[in-house]
């Protein structure tokens, strides 16, 4: 992240505390709703934490739908809503360095849901020994965050936790039937056609859990701009493995994606979900639903 924004970013945080400012990002909560709030960073992360919560907290998100996280830039209305949150949650292994520049001064509780979740790096030289962030893709992963939630949700609020371990309980088994479904689809794969090539690097959990070998054009979103060698090398991959469909996530543009298509003999699979869920009415307005879309997209694309 520019060194210009974090500087902007952490003197903002004063002055916002002891301001008033506009251009809030999300409707202001009714007047009579005086639940603590939540606060988290995406709109997985958002979707997750209202499975816990239930309707003891309000669940919001600093990011909308559609947004590319990795170098979202936050806004004066976005501190005010930290300054105002009664808990902070975010992903960490370093996905929202944007975001921690401004929450660390804080005197708000702050929970990392990631913590506890064994994290695969990401295979590239220039970010040896980095983590990958996109830990979420995995649903046996995402029961450690539930887990994490269901602490910190009965730290804040004592008198829920029951509700809280009982919403979290019932969560983890729709997470372990939307895992074994991913495991059981994707294996209809054949041997031979089982790797997924994506824009970013985001699918290593996934394909873990599902047996496939990745690929992808970047590392991660804020290095979008691929050049003509990350081009090359996956357009040999693609051609030495016959790979016969590639992928690019919702966050975007498929653009450099196409240029593999045109070059070799695959197929645009279609757009895979990440980084944001969908509109209410779109493919993916929960996480469960994400995963069972990118799963059946995957499996029509690679197994015909």
């Amino acid at each position: 992240m520019p060194k210009t924004i974090l500087s902007w970013a952490a003197a903002t945080v004063a002055a916002v505390v002891s301001s008033t400012l506009v251009g809030c990002s999300a409707q202001a909560a009714p007047p009579d709703d005086d639940r603590p709030v939540v606060l988290t960073t995406f709109t997985v992360l958002a979707d997750i934490a209202e499975q816990v919560a239930g309707d003891r907290l309000r669940v919001e998100s600093i990011t909308k739908v559609g947004a590319e996280i990795h170098a979202y830039e936050p806004t004066p209305g976005d501190i005010r809503r930290a300054t105002e949150a009664d808990l902070i949650v975010d992903n960490g292994l370093n996905l929202e360095a944007w975001f921690a520049q401004f929450v660390d001064p804080l005197d708000v509780p702050h929970v990392v849901v990631s913590d506890g979740v064994e994290p695969i790096d990401i295979a590239a030289d220039a970010y040896a020994g980095t983590p990958n962030p996109h830990a979420w893709m995995s649903p046996l992963n995402v029961q450690i965050y539930v887990d994490n939630m269901v602490t910190a949700f009965s730290e804040l609020d004592p008198d829920g936790a029951e509700e809280y371990a009982a919403n979290g309980a019932a969560y983890r088994e729709s997470l372990q039937e939307v895992q074994d479904e991913l495991v059981e689809s994707l294996a209809a794969v054949p041997e031979g056609e089982r790797a997924l090539v994506t824009c970013e690097g985001a699918f290593s959990y996934l394909a873990r859990d599902a047996g496939l070998t990745e690929a992808y054009i970047w590392p991660v979103n804020a290095e979008q701009q691929a050049t003509p060698q990350q081009i090359a090398e996956t357009i040999e991959f693609v051609d030495e493995a016959g790979v016969p469909a590639v992928f690019c996530e919702s966050t975007v543009s498929d653009r450099p994606m196409r240029q593999i298509v045109e070059a070799t003999d695959a197929v645009f699979g279609g757009t895979l979900y990440v980084d944001s869920l969908s509109a209410p009415d779109g493919d993916v307005p929960t996480y469960l639903d994400l995963i069972r879309y990118d799963a059946s997209v995957i499996v029509e694309a690679l197994a015909g």
